[in-house]
């Protein structure tokens, strides 16, 4: 389980999570929506430690994150939306394999963690093919296949369809269903709804640092326009 307990975050003046409580379980999909500045990245970045809250607690699997920044940071796998941040070698094998080699795991292990996770971004074969040859998209994937190596208690992903073709989004929407279905909770971080209100089984909603909104999809959509969340099944589509 996830667990914030009255999360507040600064940045210096500016109050960006403010008395955020919420709990997710183990299992769980949900996505966390909201306009630009609502919130929704500053809080789902104290999930691993990345940020330190001001003030409030933040607990992953019943533990304080910041008591072992180690044991949240295994726990809970993070794509962050600019895949440049994320990529740490020089080829898309082995900056896939980063991760499960520092967990110190046997050969064969961390070979069929890379390869099943390439295949879950529609990369299969590619692990030789150097990182800068890569597009905006194809980075993003591999960014989110290194999550998917290290096989995490959660998942967190930040704006992860950017970039995406139809096919490629399609691929990582099958295996965070496949994930949530196996027990790990999925927390989708996005302003783009399409195909995700499908996915998840609760919305949350930030605006000006707190959370206005948590609910189940249907329950949630009668709020989103208020908070500047379009829904694209009531809205049209998206440009």
């Amino acid at each position: 389980m996830i667990r914030t307990d009255d999360l507040v975050h600064r940045y210096d003046d500016v109050v960006a999570v403010d008395g955020v409580s919420v709990s997710i379980d183990d299992g769980e999909c949900v996505v966390v929506a909201g306009a630009n500045g609502s919130g929704k990245t500053t809080l789902v970045r104290h999930f691993n430690g990345l940020l330190e809250p001001d003030a409030g607690a933040v607990e992953v699997n019943g533990r304080a994150v910041g008591d072992d920044l180690v044991a949240a940071r295994t726990a809970v796998g993070m794509v962050f939306q600019e895949p440049r941040d994320q990529l740490v070698a020089a080829t898309v094998g082995a900056d896939v394999a980063f991760g499960p080699e520092n967990l110190g795991l046997d050969r064969t292990e961390i070979d069929r963690r890379v390869e099943t996770a390439l295949s879950a971004v529609n990369l299969a074969g590619r692990e030789k093919q150097p990182v800068t040859d890569l597009s905006g998209g194809e980075r993003e994937r591999v960014a989110i296949a290194g999550a998917l190596a290290m096989e995490p208690d959660h998942l967190v992903l930040d704006e992860p369809f950017t970039g995406l073709d139809a096919p490629a989004r399609e691929s990582v929407l099958d295996r965070l269903r496949a994930l949530a279905a196996e027990g790990t909770s999925v927390v989708i971080v996005t302003h783009d709804l399409r195909d995700v209100l499908a996915l998840v089984g609760r919305v949350l909603v930030m605006a000006d640092g707190e959370l206005v909104v948590d609910d189940d999809p249907e329950s949630a959509r009668a709020s989103l326009p208020r908070y500047d969340v379009r829904d694209p099944d009531r809205d049209g589509p998206r440009c």
